[in-house]
Order: structure tokens, then sequence, then C-alpha cells
């Protein structure tokens, strides 16, 4: 077996950092070949070492420059650092060197998406779906574009039906479908159509949580904990069915069998970021103190004004150039599928490797504030501190642009560590009100627990302000009446 073919291996029984110790001293030698480079930049990646994988792939497009596998590599790269005009460059050298995979067009709609070129976006996802009807993940990235772009629930739908018909599992089609009515509001729809699927597909535990999760958000929770109890019998250990569980006990008013649920799920995924989010409910509803130390709004959360950035005049300036930059990128009739917007729109692309110049300025600005927090947070036994590194790398950016009633639903990050919400724009009429219309609110579960719960803790929005906050922390936004907008940039770092 050769170094890579071993490398390989490693990578996929999870031993990254083992494989990237054998793959290192190839790809930096003298004459690496391609599969060198190329297995050793997706260790990087997976890593989460983007930067340094770039290198890497630039070095094979540049050494083997004949090769579209070289081309897919960079351009897919540079699309997951949010450089989208030299994905598209990427992708297009390689489509003229004969690539014609299905991963292929949608590394190029991704990149076309992120440059706002969504006719042309549009087209290749239809190529991929093409060539690869029936991946799940690919037709539920196309079902979306097409949701968001026209509000098109039925050409949605019809590319969900028709990867289903085309051989793919029919969970998954299912699950996307449901998440299509609940995006358009219709929740009814989605909880009968997975009352429907779990009815026929009693042995896929994707669909009962789903189906569960619906039924308690509808106050069917007898039915909720029948399903969530079929689930548990086919995984007793899966942390996202204890997960469930202990939404259904909350939801059924049994906090104490919620609360060991959810620490029955932790000690065996001690780093999930959503059972630490409802165990701390757990723990509010039995009055058990894990909630004062999860919560700990006064050492955990806070709100920073940021410097103006070098270049502008003033704070004012600056946030106006940002919001040019950031309308541009807002092209959505509606929100995505699975995400918590509502009323809104949310940019697609990962805007911290952009090249513009505002969200350049922008990623620098912030840089303080979160460097601030992480040694305010200290070190500790906490599910929180015992992370902190001191340092952070920054796992997702994104930006939300809510019209009037617009709000988040209630909601936490679970691939993040800290999360927040940076003020652009804000409703400032809104603001002003009794009933805090468009404050940041945390503490308020997303569905209806026995005893019931209202949020405990707000930050009210800012033009300039940075909130930061645990990813495991629910968190929404208090809808606003007001014929005003809220604009945020919002990002999840991890520790480094």
């Amino acid at each position: 077996m050769s170094q890579i073919d071993r490398a390989v291996a490693l990578l996929e029984q999870g031993r990254t950092e083992d494989a990237l110790k054998l793959t290192e001293p190839l790809a930096k030698g003298p004459n690496p070949s391609h599969q060198e480079l190329a297995t050793h930049s997706q260790i990087l990646k997976v890593l989460k070492r983007h930067a340094d994988a770039l290198a890497f792939d630039q070095l094979a497009a540049e050494r083997y420059g004949r090769s579209p596998v070289a081309w897919h590599n960079l351009g897919a790269t540079l699309d997951d650092m949010g450089r989208a005009q030299e994905a598209c460059a990427a992708m297009e050298r390689g489509f003229a060197l004969g690539l014609n995979a299905p991963e292929s067009f949608r590394v190029y709609g991704r990149a076309l998406m992120a440059a706002n070129q969504h006719d042309r976006a549009e087209a290749a996802y239809k190529e991929a779906f093409g060539r690869q009807p029936a991946n799940v993940e690919l037709a539920s990235e196309y079902a979306n574009l097409v949701w968001m772009r026209r509000g098109d629930m039925s050409g949605a739908q019809h590319i969900m039906d028709f990867a289903f018909h085309s051989g793919a599992p029919p969970g998954g089609p299912i699950l996307t479908k449901a998440r299509l009515w609940e995006a358009a509001g219709e929740r009814d729809k989605a909880a009968d159509l997975l009352a429907l699927a779990a009815q026929r597909l009693p042995q896929d535990v994707g669909v009962l949580l789903a189906a569960a999760h619906a039924q308690a958000e509808r106050g069917e929770v007898a039915d909720a904990e029948r399903l969530v109890r079929s689930a548990q019998v086919l995984a007793p250990k899966s942390p996202g069915v204890l997960n469930q569980l202990t939404i259904v006990l909350l939801a059924a008013g049994k906090a104490e069998e919620a609360l060991a649920a959810a620490r029955k799920g932790l000690a065996i995924s001690p780093d999930d970021q959503s059972l630490w989010g409802w165990a701390a409910t757990a723990a509010r509803a039995a009055g058990d103190p894990l909630y004062a130390a999860l919560s700990n709004y006064e050492g955990n959360v806070a709100p920073y004004d940021i410097e103006t950035p070098e270049g502008w005049p003033t704070l004012e300036a600056f946030l106006a150039d940002l919001a040019v930059t950031l309308r541009r990128m807002h092209v959505y009739q509606q929100h995505p599928h699975n995400q918590s917007v509502r009323g809104g729109s949310q940019t697609m692309q990962m805007l911290v490797g952009s090249r513009e110049p505002t969200l350049v300025a922008l990623f620098k600005a912030v840089d303080a504030p979160i460097r601030a927090h992480i040694a305010k947070l200290g070190q500790g036994d906490d599910i929180l501190r015992k992370r902190n590194t001191g340092d952070y790398r920054m796992a997702g950016a994104w930006s939300v642009l809510l019209r009037p009633g617009g709000f988040h639903t209630d909601h936490f990050h679970s691939q993040g560590w800290l999360s927040s919400a940076f003020y652009v724009e804000t409703p400032t009429q809104a603001l002003d009100r009794e009933t805090r219309e468009g404050w940041l609110r945390f503490g308020k579960p997303p569905i209806e627990v026995k005893p019931p719960m209202e949020a405990d803790h707000y930050i009210r929005p800012q033009p300039g302000r940075l909130a930061l906050f645990p990813s495991y922390m629910w968190h929404g936004t208090v809808p606003f009446t007001t014929d005003e907008s809220r604009m945020t940039v919002a990002f999840d770092i991890v520790p480094a």
C-alpha cells in the first residue's frame, strides 16, 4: 500500500492529523505528483485549513495545467473560501479541458450564485442534476435555489419528486419537501407529509425524528413521543434521537426526564451544541442550576461597538458603503428553506474570503472585539470555556436582510462555538417600542414547552454593534412591523 493509500485510509477512519503527517512531506517534496497534492489539499480542507489547501491546489494547477481535475479542485477550494469570481474562472478552465462530472457543475453553480450570476447558476445546477438526479443533497440545493429566486414551490417540489423517482432513498426528498413547506409557512402540510412518511418508512430514523418534531410543534405531544420512542428503539445511542427525545419530553412537561435524556446524549457527544441548547432549556424547566451556568448572560454574552475601519472618515460612512455591498448580494425573493430567516433574504456565499473592500474591512474591525470577548471568557471547566484556546477562526459568515414583518425564528448554531450578529442597518422606529420590536432575544425555545418560557435576555441592535454569544444559546429576533429594514452580518467562530 502506498503512502497516499494509507493516508486515504486514515482519513476514512477519522484520523485526519495522522493522514496529514503522511502527505505533508510528499506534497512539499521537490516533485510532488498530482495525486499527492490533491490528497494533501483534501486533508487540509477537512481540517478547515482552506488557505493552506489553496496553495497546493494552485501548485497542482500550475504543474498539471492540462488536468481538468486540477482546475476542479482549485475552483472548489476557491468557492469554499468565498472567492467566487476566481472559482468560476477555474471551473471554466476545467470545462474547456473536458470536465463533465455532476460535482463540477454543482461547484460551478455554487460559485455562480456567489457571483450573482443566477440564471447561469440555475443552468449549472440543471446540468448537474441531469447527470445525477438521485443525489439528494444536490437536488436539495437545486430546489432551494428555485424556491429562493422565484418562490416557485411547485418547481422546487418537482425537483425533489424527480430525485425520488430517479432512485433516491425516499427519506431525503421527503425531508426536503417538508422543509420547503415550512419555509412557505405551510407547517400543517409539512407535518402531514412527515406523519404519512413515518407510517410508510417506519425504519427511517431521520423521518421519524422530523415527524416527531413536527407533531410536537403543533401540540400533538402524544404522537410526537410515540414517534421518537420508535426512533429510540432503532438507534438508542444516537445523540440525534436523544436530542429529539429531550424536545418532546419538554413539550410534554416532563422536565426531569428531558434533562436526563439530554445528559445521556451529552455523555456520548459532549460538544453537541444542540444537546447543550436543549439541556439548558430542560434545566430551566426543572429548576436545575445548570441553566444559570449555561446562560450566564453577564459573563457569556456581550455587545461591542466597533471602531471606524481605516479608510473611512466615519463609522456611518463605512456602514453605508457596507450596506451597498451587501444589497447587491440580497437578490432572492424568499429565505432559504433550511435557515431561521422569515420575511427576508440571506446571502448564500462565504463572506469571509470575499475581496470586497468593505467586507475585508469589516472582518478586520471585528477582530479586536472577538479577541476581547475570548479573553473575557477565560479558561474553565464548563462547555464554553474548556474549548477556549485564546485564538479563533471563522467557520461561516453570511448576511441577512429582513423586510417589514421579518424576523429570525429562535434557533442556535450547531457548527459554532461563539456566534454573532453585526448590525449594518436597524429599524430605528421599531426599536424604541416597548415591545422591543427588532431586538435580539435569548432563551426562548422554538416550540411550546411546559411550563411556557419567554426570552429572558435582550440586546438592542444599533448600527455598528456586534453581539457575541455562545452558539448553543437560543436566540431569535422580535418581529418588527414598521416600514423599515434590518440588515446584519452574522458569523460563527470556533477555537483555533
